[in-house]
């Protein structure tokens, strides 16, 4: 039930941490598998994590506000990132940071979406899920039965932010070319 307007941050930042990952290390191929797909996955997991790290930082000051208020603190988190990375020499500051491999098509995309959509089933209806879903609803009555709010909020905000770093790594690796605007 909150309005976050700051996913491209958390996008970029999977962007960017899955782009450096991919372009400035290797690995050696190991038996059947090889360096390539094995790093590949590195930076998917990297990707998402930073994103769901920036996400936990930002959500536990942010989501005590409701509305409009966190929509545009939010969004400001979207712009620090921006000139965050616009400033940052590894990142090929404001030109950008070229040489992505092209590692993305048609078939990780949907292999992505198939497990956000069954993943977001699962928690829907799990007990976690039914917490979350009555924050949403009233978040005096869910505090009056013993639900922790913020600890719910933080997780879904985490959880939001990983698959936006995720989708940023799917970005990067389909353009092969990332510039801060």
């Amino acid at each position: 039930g909150q309005l976050p307007l700051g996913h491209a941050g958390f996008m970029s930042i999977g962007a960017y941490t899955a782009a450096i990952i991919t372009t400035h290390f290797s690995l050696p191929d190991i038996g059947p598998v090889s360096g390539k797909a094995l790093l590949f996955l590195i930076a998917t997991v990297a990707g998402g994590v930073m994103a769901m790290a920036a996400g936990v930082l930002i959500g536990l000051p942010a989501l005590r506000l409701k509305g409009d208020y966190l929509a545009i603190i939010t969004l400001a988190f979207g712009e620090i990132i921006r000139v965050l990375v616009q400033n940052i020499k590894i990142t090929g500051g404001a030109m950008g940071l070229g040489g992505i491999g092209k590692y993305t098509n048609f078939g990780w995309g949907f292999f992505w979406t198939v497990i956000v959509v069954a993943f977001t089933y699962l928690l829907i209806n799990s007990r976690h899920g039914r917490a979350i879903k009555s924050v949403r609803e009233d978040e005096i009555a869910a505090e009056s039965v013993g639900i922790n709010l913020t600890y719910y909020k933080i997780v879904a905000f985490a959880g939001a932010a990983f698959f936006a770093g995720v989708s940023g790594r799917l970005f990067a690796h389909n353009i092969c070319y990332l510039e801060p605007g």
